[in-house]
């Protein structure tokens, strides 16, 4: 995408919605605004961002659909979107300036907060830096990963657990935390690039969806069934998965990647294989494992200190260039979780403007 515009630190930069996305976003779904910075009243914080973590559910966002637990956006909204940022001003007794959170941003430099429930910002602690990873592995893409697969899918030492999307923000994630529990994992992904990582972050095997015969290659691989699908993608993959299930497998449905740009939903067929297996298809909302995002952060934390879970981030620079970093995503140039690094980690940052005085 053309980038014919520059993040100023003096003002609020915000992309909001121009037009609803046809097929992948383009420039012209997108409007570039400016206005001054916003200075908190009582009760509000002020916070400058540091990175946004770029997903799938933003497309869906810029077509007005209310995904997410967010509201439908109108034409001139800001774009839904959650990050971390950094605390500066504060008139807020339950946060003070220096305190590192990620929650919902949106596409913008700048924003005033009241703290809401719907806005869901969480502390990070100043040990966990880099704060990069509140943007993904230890936020919400990490929770989507720890939830999905331990709380739903349940994973036994020695079981077959197959990742759809297995280099993407999730599944790479997914993987390794099969590997720590013991399980063997084979990674779905695009492309022999994409299939050598994740071969090096620990699968067993790696099929390249686009090269290879995904179904023959899931016969072969699996030959007594799958214990557990983590899906990513839905449409025609869940639909060969749920031919090669094993006796109590778990599906655990995450995402549909494959579906969001479809005009009909797919029609699913073949759910009824469950039945002969005693098997079970789990979805899930995320922010529902919200009681544990302390506890998960803490794991996930800890299994990156020792070394066990490598998060695997393609970050790109520069606030400008979050139109194209969400195209690229739905056309799989990503690896991993999709950041854009806004101004980075907070001894990163320029000095602050000059600000107006507090309301």
């Amino acid at each position: 995408m053309t980038v014919s515009v520059r993040m100023r630190e003096d003002r609020n930069c915000q992309w909001r919605v121009a037009a609803r996305p046809a097929d992948n976003v383009r420039d012209t779904d997108f409007a570039w605004h400016e206005e001054p910075i916003p200075v908190p009243r009582e009760g509000e914080f002020l916070l400058r961002t540091l990175y946004l973590g770029v997903r799938p559910v933003m497309r869906m966002y810029m077509q007005g659909i209310a995904a997410a637990g967010e509201r439908p956006l109108e034409i001139g909204d800001v774009i839904h979107g959650r990050g971390v940022a950094e605390v500066v001003r504060s008139q807020h007794p339950d946060f003070s300036a220096g305190d590192i959170v990620h929650g919902q941003l949106g596409w913008q430099t700048w924003k005033v907060s009241q703290g809401t429930l719907q806005e869901r910002f969480i502390k990070m602690p100043r040990t966990a830096a880099p704060f990069v990873y509140g943007a993904g592995a230890t936020g919400m893409n990490g929770f989507s990963a720890y939830g999905g697969l331990i709380e739903l899918g349940r994973p036994a030492p020695g079981e077959t657990l197959v990742v759809s999307a297995a280099a993407g923000g999730v599944g790479s994630t997914v993987v390794q935390i099969g590997k720590i529990l013991g399980c063997r994992v084979i990674g779905i992904a695009g492309g022999p690039d994409k299939c050598k990582l994740v071969e090096n972050i620990g699968c067993d095997a790696a099929i390249d969806y686009k090269n290879e015969d995904l179904a023959a290659r899931i016969k072969e691989l699996c030959p007594t069934g799958i214990d557990i699908y983590f899906d990513n993608v839905g449409g025609e993959t869940l639909e060969i998965m749920l031919e090669n299930l094993a006796f109590g497998a778990r599906i655990v449905l995450c995402g549909s990647i494959s579906e969001y740009m479809r005009n009909e939903p797919f029609g699913l067929t073949n759910y009824t294989r469950l039945r002969r297996v005693n098997g079970s298809m789990h979805g899930f909302f995320v922010y529902n494992f919200a009681p544990r995002f302390t506890a998960m952060a803490d794991q996930l934390s800890a299994w990156i200190n020792e070394g066990k879970l490598q998060p695997v981030q393609n970050i790109i620079d520069g606030f400008e260039n979050m139109p194209g970093a969400l195209a690229d995503l739905y056309a799989g140039k990503n690896t991993g979780i999709q950041i854009c690094r806004v101004r980075g980690e907070p001894e990163e940052c320029a000095p602050l403007p000059e600000f107006g005085e507090p309301r």
